[in-house]
């Protein structure tokens, strides 16, 4: 009798341990699921009302209360996309307007102390993504401690079109960046809720990959979001000219103008009839204009981000930044051509024209080998990399705050026998092979470095999520490495740690190095020729 008498509390105490989690919310009480690690998720729940009918193209709205217990063991809808990159895997039940949920991983048992906060904004452009694809679960970083979330936001025309009409009947006056006012709707979501579920809503980290650190930057400057932040990590992107900068209300405006006019309508009511798969496909037409691109809308934001940065008027908070060694391949300089020192000379002299002598200095070119790892580096820089240095050198003159920058360097190994004979796309996504496109004549290798995207399973520590490639012990050390590191961050603001190579702040006025994450992660001082790329591109991009 006494054995089962304990074998009954033991019964108890495990069943106890992992029960699904009830929190009451402002809007109605959630159910988690309990994953086999402990960690509490809930998917699915729903921040704001559904943006369709004559919600379209208006700022998110509260959600509707609910009564009973919303059980949430499920992704929400997916925002409506094309599928332009290869590497993305979606867990929603499929493709809709309906697509402001986001999800939250909490620590195993019921937490005692406030705990730190993760907001994740996934990439893609602006024109995809979803917070259900694997690589940006927060169940490793929840079982360090963390409560993350990851959030969807409105994408391409849905969530980038400016009109005059739209302008119009907005009491703010302004039209466009919905995606962006979806973020934020996400964030004071977690400043109503995140305590009930055992987090601090005064500790909250925003971070974001590509468009997501794109994301990052812009709801750093804007007013709404500026101070309901308290860190910031930006992976690869920041708002800033050439990767993808807001333009003027005016210019946004036009562009939606002649898009209606592309579509057949004639007045904002007759856009809201079109059906989102249609209108999707006249977005997506050759020629359409830009429906990625924020607006400058006196509202979400009032400058350019890169004017906001340098007067200092951003958040002021630690900001943990950085790019990765090869975020494009040297194809996407030479556009098909033999990366020879005769093609790769007279590419920069098109693009630079008499400034190509000082540009050859910065990325010389006297070798095939030398061309690919320059071309990789100038492309890089274009597409990117300068953005997000020009963020992060903004914000360590301005801010007052400590500036981490990192290089992530560590290239992805070989893809698993099951991938057959795909290969990677120019920006971190994935070519299968159908047998229908002919080879491309045999070019050299690309330049032996981290592409675009590569670096998130690291930070987040879900290699295992992505059955694509063979991981090693290696790149388990680098993720482990890496993953610390922005756990350190997110608790304190200080990525530092026990066991881990010291990592300098930059600081106005101070020597500029950086941490270059691989498998021998280590500081370095930023070399002249870096910076004097860096301070080349500011020239062509600040005028």
């Amino acid at each position: 009798m006494k054995k089962l008498v304990c074998l009954l509390l033991l019964q108890s105490a495990c069943l106890g341990a992992f029960a699904q989690m009830q929190v009451k919310t402002v809007n109605g009480t959630v159910e988690s699921v309990t994953e086999k690690s402990g960690v509490n998720s809930f998917k699915g729940i729903p921040f704001a009302q559904p943006p369709i009918g004559e919600l379209r193209w208006k700022e998110p709205q509260p959600v509707n209360d609910w009564t009973g217990v919303r059980k949430c063991d499920a992704f929400g809808y997916n925002g409506m996309q094309k599928k332009p990159f290869g590497d993305m895997g979606f867990r929603s039940p499929g493709m809709s307007e309906d697509c402001l949920y986001l999800n939250v991983w909490v620590p195993a048992g019921k937490p005692k102390a406030k705990l730190p906060v993760l907001v994740y904004f996934y990439g893609g452009g602006f024109v995809a993504g979803d917070g259900s694809e694997p690589r940006y679960d927060g169940e490793s970083m929840a079982k360090r401690g963390i409560i993350a979330l990851t959030v969807n936001y409105r994408l391409g025309v849905f969530g980038f079109l400016a009109h005059p009409e739209l302008t119009k009947e907005s009491k703010h006056h302004s039209s466009g960046n919905y995606g962006l006012l979806d973020q934020n709707a996400a964030l004071r979501w977690v400043q109503q809720n995140i305590e009930a579920f055992g987090g601090d809503p005064k500790r909250v980290t925003i971070a974001g990959e590509s468009a997501g650190s794109i994301s990052v930057s812009a709801q750093m400057v804007s007013p709404l979001s500026k101070d309901i932040i308290n860190g910031a990590i930006g992976e690869s992107g920041a708002m800033i000219a050439p990767t993808l900068p807001a333009v003027d209300l005016s210019t946004g405006e036009a562009n939606g103008t002649k898009f209606m006019e592309q579509a057949g309508a004639k007045s904002l009511a007759d856009l809201r009839a079109i059906p989102a798969d249609q209108l999707l496909e006249i977005a997506s037409k050759p020629g359409t204009p830009s429906m990625s691109t924020a607006t400058v809308d006196g509202y979400f934001l009032t400058k350019k981000p890169v004017e906001t940065l340098l007067a200092g008027e951003q958040a002021n908070v630690p900001l943990l930044v950085g790019w990765n060694s090869a975020e494009v391949p040297y194809q996407a300089l030479m556009w098909g051509d033999a990366p020879t020192v005769e093609n790769y000379t007279k590419k920069v002299k098109s693009l630079y024209n008499d400034k190509a002598d000082e540009v050859l200095k910065l990325y010389p070119g006297n070798t095939q080998d030398e061309v690919i790892k320059s071309a990789t580096e100038l492309a890089s820089d274009r597409f990117i990399v300068y953005s997000t240095w020009k963020w992060a050198d903004a914000h360590a003159a301005t801010a007052g705050k400590p500036v981490y920058r990192y290089l992530f360097s560590k290239p992805r190994p070989p893809m698993t026998a099951a991938m057959g004979n795909a290969k990677q796309g120019l920006a971190g996504g994935i070519i299968k092979d159908d047998g229908k496109k002919k080879e491309d004549p045999k070019q050299p290798a690309p330049y032996n470095g981290a592409a675009h995207a590569s670096e998130i399973e690291f930070a987040m520590g879900n290699l295992s999520t992505n059955t694509t490639y063979a991981w090693t012990a290696d790149d388990y050390k680098v993720s482990e490495t890496m993953e610390s590191y922005f756990a350190n961050f997110i608790k304190t603001g200080n990525p530092n740690g026990k066991g881990l190579p010291k990592w300098d702040a930059n600081v106005k006025s101070g020597p500029v190095s950086y941490i270059d994450i691989n498998v021998t992660t280590k500081p370095v001082k930023e070399s002249a020729q870096e910076k004097g790329r860096y301070n080349f591109l500011d020239k062509e991009y600040m005028k």
